[in-house]
């Protein structure tokens, strides 16, 4: 996944405490109180955690049919 490793807008670093974000929020907690334990006080730094997104999760089936597109090609050409 791209995180991106600075906040855009002040140049804080962000791209450390993603992992500990994710896990946190995945188990249950509520996203704003682990943005303040993580020390995001600024908007702009918090909307770079908030607004993430996996992308890579998105693009494998895109990936996976070319690929399979590619040997149907292949098969058909010998």
């Amino acid at each position: 996944m791209l995180i991106p490793v600075r906040c855009f807008t002040c140049g804080n670093l962000i791209a450390d405490k993603f992992e500990e974000y994710q896990n946190k929020v995945k188990s249950g907690e509520n996203p704003e109180k682990v943005l303040d334990s993580l020390g995001l006080e600024r908007y702009c730094c918090r909307r770079m955690l908030l607004t993430t997104v996996e992308t890579i999760q998105q693009v494998i089936p895109f990936y996976e049919a070319i690929q399979k597109r590619k040997q149907e090609v292949q098969a058909e050409l010998e």
